[in-house]
């Protein structure tokens, strides 16, 4: 199974999971490119879906729909499913509330699709207000291997890298990553976020005690969750 990368508007990412005969097309705002590939590839495109409902992730599903024959999977049969195929191999579903209430990603094989979920140096804003289940989103992430590739919903590289460097200037991985970093192939991996990204590390000693230093209470994982989101 594969996943190519589309760029649309200014920062916004679209993805095709295929295999040799069929594909499905999530958050497919670059229409045409889209198509294009699926067309030259000899595939055919079996499905449309989205991360969440936010706008900009949703806008391409009706002109891929009319203009493919696709099958929409909407989000409530994405979490009751959990899972569909491409090529007899499963696309696994996960709700990642947080973001928004209706939060999913897609793992296919080695790779996540995270949406606005886990950005690569970042997260998402609480727009749901949910933040115990936003906790629990990044907890679950945080579960897969290493190795696996992480392919987020916009390009926010250098902003948020910049702003991890303010707090953490000292953190020489965020160097090592935007000299690697190319923006028409915009991915990290779970290991390269567990260096870079200071949401994800709140039981790295140096994050514990940058909390401490601001009287945010740290004796649970949770309560650092809660520190890192308030304050930065």
């Amino acid at each position: 199974m594969n996943v190519k990368q589309f760029r649309y508007s200014s920062d916004n990412l679209a993805y095709v999971i295929y295999g040799k005969e069929s594909a499905a097309a999530v958050d497919g705002g670059a229409v045409d490119d889209i198509l294009s590939f699926v067309e030259k590839s000899g595939l055919t495109l079996k499905y449309v879906s989205n991360t969440h409902s936010h706008y900009d992730h949703i806008i391409g599903n009706k002109d891929l729909l009319k203009r493919s024959g696709a099958r929409f999977l909407d989000n409530q049969t994405l979490r009751n499913n959990g899972f569909f195929d491409v090529d007899g191999e499963n696309v696994f579903v996960y709700h990642t509330p947080g973001h928004m209430d209706d939060c999913v990603i897609f793992k296919a094989g080695d790779t996540l699709i995270t949406g606005d979920t886990l950005f690569i140096g970042t997260v998402g804003n609480c727009f749901s207000g949910d933040l115990k289940g936003f906790y629990e989103s990044i907890k679950l992430i945080s579960t897969f291997p290493p190795e696996t590739t992480i392919y987020p919903g916009h390009d926010y590289v250098r902003e948020s890298l910049v702003y991890a460097r303010s707090i953490e200037p000292d953190n020489k991985d965020i160097l090592r990553f935007l000299e690697k970093y190319d923006p028409s192939h915009v991915f990290s991996t779970l290991a390269d976020e567990m260096k870079i990204n200071f949401y994800l590390r709140f039981n790295d000693d140096r994050i514990i005690n940058m909390l401490q230093q601001k009287g945010v209470p740290v004796g649970t994982e949770y309560e650092r969750w809660l520190g890192l989101m308030k304050e930065f």
